[in-house]
């Protein structure tokens, strides 16, 4: 979520613990000698240091005499209820620090002052307890880092509640002076231990579909180029080289300090398999894999992931699944009534909801259902799958619902809903604070009318009292955006969950014209739109190119009017902006300037490229929408596939409170990406030295750069939509499967699905036939179970069956049962619960 820059605070108190791993060590630099605190005498104010209260505790932060002043008013009921803290201290495994200060009070009392880590369980790596009287005095004292490095240590001063001072203080100030904290011994340190891998050759590491173009760039420094280079496309599987050629003159990118880059060209490889690519000198890239059905998990699971967002409702999920959470009445700020706005999707890495990204991703999958159809099915494992109904649409329709809850009865749709301030890392039923409801918005409220606009017509043909319910909400809205034509956003100021504020409300009064328009063809909605100036923009705070799209993809409109050719218009220049940006640089982004939720730009703009492919059938457009793809895929500098669990290097620690909970990632989620700007404690710490292009952490604390939200997740959706144009892409039916319960080919267990527990009976089936063979026992599998998962092309239950259905549910193989054998499945590593399995 943009500007959440209070979260990391909200959590002091988590035992979540954030793995070491997180936090890869940058740059070889020596800090021996050197004062740490920038701002150690104050002699410029408080720059550089902070506070942080919680439980009744009080404080303000300034400079009395050249001192850091702590003006404490109320202690609070916990340590911790008043801290002043420094943050970033970079903290060498072995290294041995010196720590000096002064400090004193106006009243006796006791302190507590330590280094301690900035989140994760927040492990103390020195820890003084001080009695203060209003006398100063120095403290002084060497320590030795015991722990793994940690470059973003944070010193601490918990001023709040003591054990030894139960009960009432008085208002007083805790001064601290001369603060230094220096390296003065760094000999037994190891700066490169956890240094970052950085592979040579850099692709997508999902893979490409046969007709699509395919590059690589090659970034290693110093490779001989007296004479042309070769790069060579080799198959996994044979060792054979598929493919070869000449990778092309070494360039510069500024953005990434690379001066060497070489990008090479294999469009021309379309044969399926799994491939990497070699190149004399370097290490091998990742894998990746070459086929139609490439994409098919990813974008299935990218929708799932908006199920594992689910408010108010029990989610199933072995490792994501929890109870129904935030059921409660919630309090109109202001105001002594309470409603009931249960439901929706989380919003983010914390679990408010709110309409305006709800608007955003509610419009990017229901273009993406009407930019290929054929990909979402009925079958992905939702409670609504088998109703004759697309997930993706049962999917949106779970939050649409919520939205209808968020509308007032005058037609105005109230901004958010969320508690006052951003839970622990917790589990969503454990936030149980009061729920709040903000006041209603015109940006809200416009958004919410295109929305409904928009379900009217997607969801007429298959429930069409639900589309009249939505029509009917969406002109209600409309109705009350022309009795209030003025800018209307109010964000309390005693509410510090992310405000979604925005400057004017033109952007989404334009979409909400166009949508109604689309939908209705009423001439009132166009003559609106015929005295607006055409908008832009496919983020939450810009959205008028939703509106353009309403109209560039509506039938029947007049494609000689000035409506339709300013939409037009605006659509093809931004492309030729965007193709103009991604033809500069050898990683093919869009973009020059990467800031807070970069990789959904991305995704945007290549969402508009491809939209001007569709409008004019310029080749390049459609190239530069996939060139965005295989950036989030892993053709990046920073050698990251951004999709959580989907290639070989993805984010593991993302900002997002159930992954916190749970340990690992949740699957298929789009990382915010790469933000130059270092908005969050772990990203000044760990890119402070790092070129914008490479600015990205994959720590749960750099909220900047690893949340997660429902609106970075759809556009990714969309673009998967609107770059499937290959004419051999095997539609996904939307009806329910003709095979129920044991006849679906691969449901080895016979529960009508097909899933890696069907893969693991078969291989215990063959390593334990004394027990999972037919007959056997109680577990054992059955006739027509064995008979439905021997799906290989051979005759008979082996572990080629197991992968065969393993590569099915990955996408890797288009439909079960193989035609044949001619694909030797008999070896292979399948993935089970985590782990690497050797067939």
């Amino acid at each position: 979520m943009k500007n959440k820059k209070l979260k990391r605070f909200a959590a002091v108190a988590a035992a979540c613990t954030i793995m070491a791993s997180a936090m890869p060590v940058v740059e070889s630099v020596s800090y021996a000698a050197k004062n740490l605190i920038s701002n150690s005498t104050f002699e410029t104010g408080t720059s550089g240091w902070g506070t942080y209260k919680e439980r009744n505790g009080a404080c303000t932060l300034t400079t009395e005499d050249e001192q850091l002043a702590i003006n404490i008013t109320n202690v609070g009921k916990v340590n911790y209820s008043v801290q002043a803290f420094y943050d970033i201290i970079p903290l060498y495994k072995n290294g041995k620090y010196h720590i000096k200060y002064d400090i004193s009070s106006t009243i006796d009392r006791r302190i507590e002052a330590m280094i301690q880590q900035n989140g994760g369980n927040y492990t103390s790596y020195t820890w003084k307890a001080l009695d203060l009287t209003s006398e100063p005095q120095t403290i002084e004292y060497d320590f030795t880092m015991e722990y793994k490095t940690d470059i973003m240590a944070k010193l601490c001063f918990n001023c709040g509640f003591y054990e030894d001072y139960e009960g009432y203080l008085p208002k007083h100030t805790v001064y601290i002076d001369n603060v230094s904290v220096e390296l003065i011994d760094d000999s037994e340190v190891d700066y490169d231990a956890d240094k970052p891998y950085e592979p040579d050759i850099i692709t997508n590491q999902v893979g490409y579909r046969p007709d699509a173009p395919k590059s690589v760039v090659v970034r290693k420094k110093g490779l001989d180029d007296s004479a042309p280079i070769e790069f060579k496309v080799v198959n996994d599987k044979t060792g054979a080289v598929a493919y070869k050629n000449l990778l092309g003159p070494a360039q510069k990118y500024a953005a990434a300090d690379e001066s060497e880059d070489r990008v090479g060209d294999f469009s021309e490889l379309r044969e399926p398999g799994d491939y990497h690519i070699e190149v004399e000198g370097c290490d091998k890239s990742y894998s990746f894999y070459i086929g139609e059905n490439v994409y098919k998990g990813l974008t299935e699971e990218s929708v799932k992931m908006l199920y594992l967002q689910r408010c108010g409702v029990e989610v199933e999920d072995k490792d994501f699944g929890h109870e129904a959470c935030h059921k409660s009445l919630a309090t109109v700020y202001g105001t002594t009534n309470k409603i009931d706005v249960s439901g929706g999707w989380h919003d983010a890495g914390d679990y408010g909801r709110y309409v305006v990204p709800g608007a955003k991703t509610i419009a990017d999958l229901l273009y993406a259902y009407q930019a290929a159809p054929t990909l979402f099915g009925d079958s992905t494992g939702i409670p609504e799958s088998g109703n004759k109904v697309p997930d993706i649409l049962d999917e949106a329709r779970f939050e649409l619902e919520w939205m209808f809850k968020m509308q007032n009865a005058n037609g105005g749709v109230h901004h958010k809903v969320s508690c006052a301030t951003f839970p622990g890392y917790i589990a969503p039923q454990k936030e149980t604070g009061e729920l709040i409801v903000t006041p209603i918005s015109s940006t809200a409220t416009a958004d919410f009318c295109a929305s409904m606009a928009m379900a009217a017509e997607f969801y007429e043909k298959f429930d069409k009292e639900f589309a009249e319910k939505c029509l009917a909400a969406a002109e209600k809205a409309w109705a009350y955006l022309e009795e209030n034509p003025d800018f209307d956003f109010t964000n309390p100021k005693d509410i510090v969950t992310g405000d979604y504020g925005d400057k004017t409300d033109k952007d989404e009064r334009y979409w909400a014209a166009a949508q109604l328009f689309r939908t209705t063809g009423d001439e009132k909605y166009y003559n609106a739109l015929k005295d607006m100036k055409t908008k832009t923009g496919l983020d939450w705070s810009t959205v008028g190119d939703y509106g353009n799209i309403a109209l560039l993809t509506m039938d029947g409109i007049d494609k000689t009017s000035d409506v339709y050719k300013n939409a037009y218009d605006a659509v093809v220049s931004q492309a030729d902006e965007f193709v103009e940006t991604y033809k500069s640089n050898p990683y093919s982004v869009a973009i020059s300037e990467f800031n807070w939720g970069s990789n959904m730009t991305i995704a945007n703009f290549g969402n508009i490229s491809a939209l001007a492919y569709q409008l004019t059938g310029k080749q390049t457009y459609l190239d530069a929408a996939n060139a965005q793809l295989d950036y989030l895929l892993g053709e990046n500098a920073n050698g990251v596939c951004f999709v959580s669990g989907w290639g070989t290097v993805s984010p593991q620690h993302p900002h997002h409170r159930p992954s916190m909970v749970a340990g690992k990632a949740m699957p298929c989620m789009l990382a915010g990406g790469v933000n130059q700007n270092l908005e969050d404690s772990a990203a000044k710490a760990y890119c402070a030295n790092s070129p914008a292009a490479k600015c990205y952490i994959d720590n749960a604390e750099s909220y900047s750069t690893n949340e997660i939200t429902i609106y970075w997740n759809s556009p990714l959706t969309y673009l998967l939509a609107l770059t499937n144009t290959e004419s051999g892409e095997e539609p996904t039916s939307t009806e329910p499967s003709s095979q129920t319960g044991s006849d679906v080919w691969g449901d080895a267990n016979g529960d009508g699905q097909v899933n890696i527990a069907d893969a693991v009976l078969v291989m215990q089936v063959v390593t334990n036939p004394d027990k999972y063979d037919v007959g056997k026992t109680e577990v054992s599998i059955s006739e027509n179970g064995k008979k439905m998962a021997d799906v290989d092309g051979t005759k008979g239950l082996t572990n080629s069956d197991a992968l065969a259905i393993q590569k099915y549910k990955l996408g890797l193989v288009n439909k079960l049962p193989l035609p044949d054998a001619s694909e030797d499945l008999t070896s292979g590593v399948i993935i089970i619960d985590g782990y690497e399995v050797q067939l």
